[in-house]
């Protein structure tokens, strides 16, 4: 792109793939999904005090959803502990999030094959904007729910994100796209908690605000259109239904996009199919024990909230560094094979953190477990995005987000219960061994698709 006047914050018309750099595309993705995940990790630390602060103010709503979660932690055996009822009533807030993002993800791939990327993008960007707005001006446990609800909703732009990447054509580019968006995950949930931590719980939902409107004006800005009108679905094209991207068997399967335009060959769709399954069974393990993780670290080495945040501050580099030195540089092909290594390496990470009773064991295990997570979902992602047609790549990537928001909705509450019923050492013995199952359905497949159907 020239420099001068055409560089100013004007919003522009869509611009074609071929005259966008795609370096200058992945420099606009991951500048944007930084921003996004700055603005959402600053409520991590801040959290268990926000709602704490709600019970101290006898809010009643708060105490009602409060009676409730006092009334399950009874019925299924959990100890009584005294910040034990806050923090699984904040894994419920979570899991809700999550919850809204596996509804809504997918409408949004969808809508966005056939509209584009660059407005779902904004519109996205502008409801993100608006549930932080939202929460900076609540002052009830009612209207924070609402920021939250909005904001679940509004979470479809890391699949826009992906689905970007994947419209830009060249394995080696979608390769290392995936990358990038990993490392900002990792840069945002490492700065992100901790400056929410030292943060006045009243200023930082004013800082969220701050970066999602930076956000939105960033994008309005310089993100260009990669989709062009006519590689988009059409929408006369009779499709699929809306079940398709709502029931979780459906999207397991991939229904909208079988009944979509250009649909993949028999043998690509079952491929899909599995490495869909693929992704939800690991990220159902993976979200479940890395929720559980910060009740071990209390539990068992008596962490405070500040080694937490050193915990996972070194998690955080650690996967940052991993993916800026290693996974962008995954040869197109060799995917899978690093993808079953890494869940491998799973295995003895999670025995060492759960059975570790000394922290330079439980330093070994998370180096492992840092590493695994750094390549699994990079890795797979741009595996995925080398199915289907230009017109299906928002319904492909909106598809695997949703069932990564369906493990990360459900994996933590198992995950949760087995650890407070049987302890840390079975629930992290028994989630290692069923690591074993997403490798074996790797087994067999072929290496990722070089050229897009």
């Amino acid at each position: 792109m020239g420099h001068g006047g055409s560089e100013s914050c004007t919003p522009r018309p869509p611009i074609r793939p071929q005259l966008a750099s795609a370096r200058r595309v992945l420099a606009v993705v991951f500048l944007s999904l930084l921003l996004d995940l700055l603005a959402f990790t600053l409520l991590l630390p801040l959290l268990p005090g926000l709602l704490e602060g709600f019970g101290r103010a006898q809010d009643p709503l708060y105490g009602s959803w409060q009676r409730a979660v006092d009334w399950l932690a009874a019925t299924i055996g959990m100890p009584a502990e005294k910040r034990y009822n806050s923090v699984l009533f904040g894994g419920l807030v979570g899991s809700g999030f999550s919850a809204l993002q596996f509804l809504c993800a997918p409408l949004t791939g969808a809508a966005s094959d056939r509209l584009g990327r660059r407005p779902m993008m904004l519109l996205t960007l502008t409801g993100l904007a608006a549930s932080y707005a939202v929460w900076a001006t609540s002052r009830s446990f009612a209207a924070f729910l609402v920021s939250r609800m909005i904001g679940g909703v509004s979470k479809g732009n890391v699949s826009l994100s992906t689905a970007v990447v994947a419209d830009l054509g060249s394995p080696e580019v979608r390769g290392r796209g995936m990358a990038v968006v990993g490392v900002a995950f990792s840069l945002a949930f490492t700065l992100g908690p901790l400056l929410g931590a030292t943060l006045p719980a009243e200023t930082a939902p004013w800082l969220a605000l701050l970066f999602a409107t930076a956000d939105l004006l960033f994008v309005l800005c310089f993100l260009p259109e990669t989709l062009p009108p006519e590689r988009r679905a059409r929408p006369d094209h009779p499709g699929f239904r809306v079940a398709d991207l709502l029931s979780p068997l459906a999207l397991l399967r991939f229904s909208a996009v079988a009944c979509g335009p250009d649909p993949p060959a028999g043998d690509r769709l079952r491929c899909l199919r599995r490495l869909g399954l693929v992704y939800f069974l690991y990220l159902f393990l993976f979200s479940g024990l890395e929720f559980t993780l910060g009740f071990l670290a209390h539990q068992r080495f008596r962490f405070s909230s500040l080694q937490q945040g050193k915990m996972f501050f070194f998690i955080g580099l650690t996967m940052a560094a991993i993916q800026g030195a290693y996974a962008r540089r995954v040869r197109p092909g060799s995917e899978l094979a690093v993808v079953k290594r890494a869940i491998l390496l799973l295995v003895p990470a999670f025995l060492l953190i759960g059975w570790g009773l000394s922290l330079p064991v439980l330093g070994l295990g998370l180096l492992l477990y840092s590493f695994a997570a750094a390549v699994v979902v990079p890795c797979l992602s741009s595996v995925v995005a080398g199915y289907g047609s230009a017109r299906q790549k928002g319904t492909i990537m909106g598809t695997l987000r949703s069932l990564g928001a369906l493990a990360r909705a459900v994996g933590p509450l198992v995950a949760a219960s087995v650890y407070w019923l049987a302890g840390a050492q079975v629930c992290f013995t028994v989630c290692s061994g069923l690591f074993l199952l997403p490798f074996l359905f790797l087994r067999g497949l072929r290496p990722a698709p070089l050229k897009d159907e």
